[in-house]
């Protein structure tokens, strides 16, 4: 397990050197018992500090925040009612200065020594948070071992971005609690920082030297809103020859294909995908991981990305995650629609990529509400005030894809698609037979180039004539045309461009 540092340890290690400023003013401690103030002042000769708290604001590689951290060596952490002004305080400070918040918990949890009312300040806690977050500011945490009780059930558990110390202990119920009253020890590594990431419950377990800048990647994206007119104009326009309406290869699409001949191009194993998209043509990239409420499917990826200066959410239909054996399942709905309220908390615009051969056809699905997660997406995505912008990557396949589709601009690849299923399965419903796919493709007009006719798609980004042939170049090309379409989004009045939205779909196709 890394060393844990203590709270001002931490904050000069992430904040730019000599910028921090306290914003902490003294305790005073009332009437406690005689045996309580002696436990305060010991743990104050102790850690040199007058509660488990310390606030203030500091620069982040020259970028103002503010900053909540606890202290283990004082009372374990623990939040009474003095610790939880003071973290309040801080909180509503930085919502009313418009401060990205940093937060560093490490705690046991509740103070026991005031019993109830200790216990009921993680309400105001939650409440001063939940305020931030509306006023679409960033709030970043950094768990840190070990953090346990309302300290996690509360201002530990509210990030937009979550990560942890490697090894640390997190948990809601601490282990020696468990054993007293269950007589027997806590499953081992159950509440382990890497466990918690593999499960989907935090985004990514990192070393003190790499919050900074983690950190300050994720804040160029999350802070970003306000000064993405100044980030795109030293960005790389697009050409006519990246995509302004169907693409450039003519009626046909890119190069003439049929639309069996682009099912058949979107299902090349070496294909791009998203991950090799980010990698290629986006910066500033933060992969967050699962739902945050204990799932994770290996067919999404969730991101906070720039094209083009310009700032996003990126969910992305893996390919490189989805097979038969494991095909895309609630789970990554689940997870899409975290993106979706990430992106609506910083009024970000979201970009959904999609990539999927369909939704898992299985018990397991049924159960866990397949149709129900397609229904909250569509619902999501259609309401969302945030810019949406979606992108037929490749295959576009059933209610997986429908689920990703609604937004302000669709886009498509010259050989993405999307169909009610794929041509296959359509094919055995009106033919009996699976021989007779390519004229279904044709006839149910799934091909992108299909899509723009009716008005589906607005814009077709050339492939050259495939984009496995080409992955860089295809990566790129499409790169600038979403930083383009970003930019002209972000441009827009939200209501209007919402408006715009509405009315497209109650009359598409008509």
């Amino acid at each position: 397990m890394t060393r844990s540092l203590d709270a001002r340890a931490l904050r000069d290690l992430v904040l730019d050197p000599g910028s921090w400023q306290s914003w902490d003013r003294p305790i005073t401690v009332g009437d406690v018992p005689e045996s309580y103030a002696a436990e305060l002042a010991r743990a104050a000769e102790k850690t040199r500090q007058d509660e488990a708290i310390i606030t203030g604001e500091g620069r982040l590689r020259g970028r103002r925040v503010a900053v909540i951290a606890g202290e283990f060596g004082f009372l374990a952490g623990s939040i009474g009612v003095a610790a939880a002004d003071r973290l309040i305080a801080a909180v509503e400070r930085a919502t009313e200065e418009g401060l990205p918040l940093l937060a560093a918990p490490v705690s046991g949890g509740t103070r026991m020594q005031e019993g109830t009312v200790a216990f009921l300040q993680m309400i105001g806690i939650t409440a001063a948070i939940a305020r931030h977050k509306e006023a679409g500011l960033p709030y970043l945490v950094y768990l840190r071992h070990p953090t346990f009780g309302g300290v996690l059930a509360s201002w530990g558990s509210l990030g937009h971005v979550t990560i942890a110390e490697p090894g640390a202990s997190i948990g809601f119920l601490g282990p020696r609690v468990y054993q007293a009253l269950y007589g027997e020890p806590f499953p081992e590594g159950v509440q382990k920082a890497e466990h918690l990431a593999d499960r989907g419950l935090i985004d990514a377990v990192v070393p003190h030297e790499e919050i900074a800048e983690v950190a300050d990647r994720a804040l160029r994206v999350l802070a970003a809103r306000q000064t993405w007119h100044r980030d795109v104009a030293d960005a790389e326009p697009p050409t006519p020859e990246d995509g302004t309406d169907a693409g450039s290869g003519g009626a046909d699409g890119a190069d003439g294909r049929s639309a069996w001949e682009v099912v058949t191009a979107s299902r090349r194993e070496d294909r791009p995908g998203v991950r090799r998209l980010l990698r290629t043509a986006a910066t500033d990239v933060v992969g967050l991981s699962g739902t945050g409420a204990g799932e994770k499917d290996p067919g999404l990826l969730l991101a906070l990305a720039r094209f083009g200066g310009a700032p996003c959410v990126v969910l992305g239909q893996d390919r490189r995650g989805q097979s038969l054996s494991v095909p895309l399942g609630p789970a990554a709905l689940r997870e899409a629609r975290r993106g979706m309220r990430l992106a609506a908390e910083l009024r970000l615009p979201l970009v959904t990529l999609i990539d999927t051969p369909g939704a898992a056809l299985s018990k397991e699905a049924e159960e866990g509400g397949l149709a129900a997660e397609i229904a909250r997406c569509l619902e999501d995505l259609v309401t969302l005030r945030a810019p949406t912008l979606a992108v037929l990557l490749g295959q576009g396949t059933g209610g997986g894809a429908l689920a990703l589709v609604p937004a302000d601009r669709v886009l498509a690849a010259a050989n993405g698609w999307l169909g009610p299923l794929p041509p296959e399965g359509a094919s055995a419903i009106v033919h009996r037979t699976v021989d007779r796919a390519d004229e279904m493709a044709a006839d149910q007009g799934v091909r992108a180039t299909d899509l723009w006719r009716a008005g589906i798609v607005d814009r077709v980004v050339p492939e050259r004539p495939d984009a496995a042939d080409e992955p860089v170049e295809f990566c790129r090309r499409l790169g600038r045309v979403l930083g383009e379409e970003l930019a002209n989004l972000l441009g827009r009045d939200d209501g209007e461009r919402f408006r715009t939205r509405l009315h497209r779909y109650r009359h598409l196709g008509r």
